[in-house]
């Protein structure tokens, strides 16, 4: 089966997980099928299909696959209720629906290809399908195939992809690039679709979420720390039990850096300060809490939060009154990228809860109220309550001077 220059690239590598991100008929299909009837080649393996829902499975790519096995006398047996071809050497390839992950159980697999993934749960990969893959030598491999829908899971496998992991491989390809699409026809979409819609569908993009709050955040503000900690740590937290959160950072030349994540379900202010410990014995610790902290006692001494931290040995900064939560969040736009397009904060990878919360926590529909049901709206706070205490936003105040009449 010959392959575009977006579909060799995958196929040439070695890696054990690969990564396929593409704008419309960029040749997913093609390649899913030309990959199923490679790794089945072998005998006696077990090769899955999966994609949203079955009757997706049926009409992607149920005909073009027995076509292709069919032309090759592959075929021993067809199961046309079950998506089933079982091959003369022994193997088995299924197509099946990744809405319900527990019909996936059971089963180990030598090769898996995952098809739109951006419309499956997370959980059929990592609770069901990775466990299932064989670990006898050669180990089980798995594709990863779609177009992109805003920054979910999809989005974590493609950045996996991009590090130095050689078990991981990204690779991102236009429609265009894919070159079953004439150039007119891009040009044509460009005038009928909406900026952000034609960057994701023909251009493979991740774009963010309609209502966004953190607004200026950008893979450019991913960035690994490499340097030494040094002596001091400071850390945003916001109290609450599920979950108590807080971001670790460090001060840079430039601005901050966030190192580290802390997220402890079921939990007290004791124990985050524990947790603290263990991760960072021998740094000074200056914490910018939730000022509500002052008031509230999760202690049976009745002890406020604030108390338990500087009885921890911790320093403490807060304000006396909560900030805006707009000015909490015109802080963080601010260092993310100011209007010189200068960036002052970056967060490790490894603090994966607070990247998603840049990246998905939202505005209420049609309002400017941040989405508390979305679950992301703890760590977004920790993060933000030490940055508008370091970076706060000026306001230009100018006195009123107008003279009126009336009764005080």
């Amino acid at each position: 089966m010959p392959l575009n220059k977006a579909q060799k690239v995958v196929v040439d590598t070695d890696a054990r997980f690969r990564i396929f991100v593409a704008g419309r008929r960029t040749g997913k299909t093609a390649l899913s099928i030309r990959e199923l009837a490679r790794y089945a080649r072998q005998p006696n393996k077990r090769v899955l299909y999966v994609c949203p829902t079955f009757q997706m499975a049926r009409d992607i790519i149920w005909k073009d696959l027995q076509t292709k096995l069919r032309d090759l006398n592959w075929i021993a047996k067809t199961n046309e209720s079950r998506l089933e071809i079982e091959l003369i050497n022994g193997s088995l390839i299924a197509l099946k629906s990744g809405n319900d992950p527990d019909n996936l159980r059971g089963s180990g697999y030598d090769f898996v290809v995952f098809d739109e993934c951006a419309d499956l749960k997370p959980e059929v990969w990592y609770e069901v399908v990775r466990p299932a893959l064989s670990a006898q030598k050669p180990p089980g491999h798995a594709l990863f195939c779609g177009t992109p829908k805003g920054f979910n899971w999809f989005k974590e496998l493609y950045d996996l992809g991009k590090t130095s992991d050689p078990d991981w491989f990204s690779h991102q390809a236009t429609t265009l690039e894919g070159g079953n699409v004439p150039e007119k026809e891009i040009e044509d979409a460009k005038k009928d679709l909406d900026s952000r819609t034609f960057a994701q569908e023909y251009l493979a993009s991740f774009e963010t979420y309609s209502g966004i709050i953190a607004y200026n955040f950008h893979d450019d503000n991913i960035k690994e720390y490499k340097e030494d900690i040094g002596d001091m740590i400071l850390i945003g937290m916001d109290f609450n039990v599920d979950p108590m959160s807080a971001v670790v950072m460090v001060k840079t030349e430039t601005g901050l850096h966030a190192i580290d994540e802390i997220n402890i379900f079921g939990s007290n202010t004791n124990e985050m300060c524990e947790e603290i410990r263990n991760r960072f014995p021998k740094q000074k610790v200056l914490v910018f809490p939730d000022p509500a902290g002052a008031q509230r006692k999760t202690s049976a001494s009745g002890k406020t939060d604030i108390s338990i931290l500087q009885n921890a040995g911790f320093g403490v900064k807060y304000r006396q009154r909560h900030p805006a939560v707009k000015d909490r969040i015109n802080a963080l736009n601010s260092v993310l990228k100011n209007t010189q397009g200068e960036r002052r904060f970056f967060v490790d990878p490894k603090c994966k809860q607070f990247i998603k919360s840049m990246r998905q926590h939202a505005y209420k529909e049609g309002t400017q109220i941040p989405d508390k049901g979305s679950g992301f709206d703890h760590i977004f706070d920790a993060g933000t309550y030490l940055i508008e205490f370091v970076y706060p936003v000026k306001k230009d105040y100018k006195p009123d001077n107008m003279k009126t009449f009336g009764v005080y």
